[in-house]
């Protein structure tokens, strides 16, 4: 209806707000998201380039007709796809993502079960001269179904059988098929994670206690009844007892990072690198790191993957509701535990669990999955609380 201000027969109904919809609520979106975890994303994805071309030159060399860029082609790729999901993933609102969460087990699903049953037990699956590994995008799918658990949940947190044994029934269906690949570095992974939203969520202490005992126990009895594990756990504990089996990449990796000194031996210098170091350019890049940036660089990388922890804490903390608050806190534990596992194992602080450093390790599946999440983070970020 007119104003007292408006022209005679003007409609200015159209200027009113409209009303809201029941059941619905609307979240404003920021101009910018956090800068901080943008910028270090980036420079970990480029430092990442740069460390897979220092580490794989010569393996490069010796596997192809002399193309020194084999393994960083590739990795490039898989950097510019990771980034333009990376992008997308901030481009939409994320609580859309919690209606499909059973279609997002369902397909995850249905890879694990290729790889564990039908291809014997792969954790590759092939596509036409590319592969990829169920288990990384599987991390993230069941980060994205915990944090919808959790919410829809969240008044039987205490509920032995309501809440905790149907969630633990997914989770350990999921486990057990990634075991059989045979993966249990992510498996102990997502274990761990678990346990950390489910201390957030405000599980009690008793179950948390609980299924940690009986989460050890199980990897115990798996590394028992797997001689390869077996020999793993043993080499970690002493190395020197078989230094030309068992122990041999342990020690060459201490090797290696002993090497480095302080200030490192310069990059592209690492000798470790020269087929003395198994996996230098996957899951041992950071023991080559370590020779050739030094102590000094090895901090630098800790240093980073701390911002990353910090930035993506204070997300989830000022996220707008509890399935923002849960994911960012999943993605940024997923993202930094499985850093700090990895370093551990190249210092032999760890047994060796075959885990890539996200975003720095040669591994497109590793590179893909860790922007796709990072940018989910983002997302949350976008969001005023």
């Amino acid at each position: 209806m007119p104003t007292a201000t408006s022209p005679p027969g003007e409609n200015t109904s159209a200027a009113l707000p409209a009303p809201p919809v029941p059941g619905r609520t609307t979240m404003a979106r920021k101009l910018t998201m956090d800068r901080w975890m943008v910028g270090v994303v980036l420079l970990l994805t480029l430092f990442g380039l740069m460390m897979v071309y220092s580490s794989s030159v010569m393996l490069a060399l010796s596997r192809t007709d002399g193309s020194s860029t084999h393994y960083l082609f590739k990795q490039s790729l898989a950097a510019a796809l990771g980034l333009g999901l990376f992008y997308l993933a901030t481009r939409f609102d994320y609580r859309h993502l919690r209606h499909p969460v059973v279609i997002w087990l369902a397909m995850t699903l249905c890879l694990v079960l290729l790889g564990a049953v039908l291809l014997a037990g792969s954790r590759w699956l092939n596509f036409g001269g590319f592969s990829f590994q169920p288990s990384e995008l599987t991390k993230l799918v069941l980060l994205i179904y915990l944090a919808d658990y959790l919410v829809r949940k969240k008044d039987q947190v205490r509920d032995l059988r309501g809440f905790l044994l149907p969630c633990l029934a997914v989770l350990l269906g999921f486990c057990a098929l990634i075991v059989m690949t045979p993966d249990l570095g992510t498996t102990v992974t997502i274990m761990l994670i678990a346990l950390c939203l489910f201390f957030v969520a405000g599980v009690p202490k008793l179950y948390l206690a609980a299924m940690s005992a009986m989460g050890a126990l199980g990897v115990l009895a798996l590394a028992w009844i797997s001689p390869y594990r077996w020999a793993r756990l043993i080499s970690f504990l002493h190395p020197e007892r078989d230094p030309q089996g068992a122990g041999y990449q342990a020690i060459q990796s201490l090797t290696a990072v002993g090497a480095g000194g302080v200030s490192g031996a310069g990059l592209g210098q690492s000798g470790q690198k020269l087929f003395f170091l198994p996996a230098a350019h996957t899951d041992f890049i950071y023991a080559v790191i370590g020779e050739e940036l030094g102590l000094i660089g090895c901090l630098l990388l800790v240093a980073a993957f701390l911002v990353l922890l910090w930035r993506g804490t204070r997300i989830a903390l000022r996220a707008p509701e509890p399935f923002g608050t849960y994911l960012a806190a999943g993605i940024t534990l997923s993202l930094v535990l499985q850093a700090f596992i990895n370093m551990g194992v190249v210092l032999t602080l760890l047994p060796t669990k075959g885990l890539t450093l996200p975003f720095i390790s040669y591994g497109g599946s590793s590179l893909l999955v860790s922007l796709l999440a990072a940018g989910l983070a983002l997302n949350v970020s976008q969001h005023e609380t």
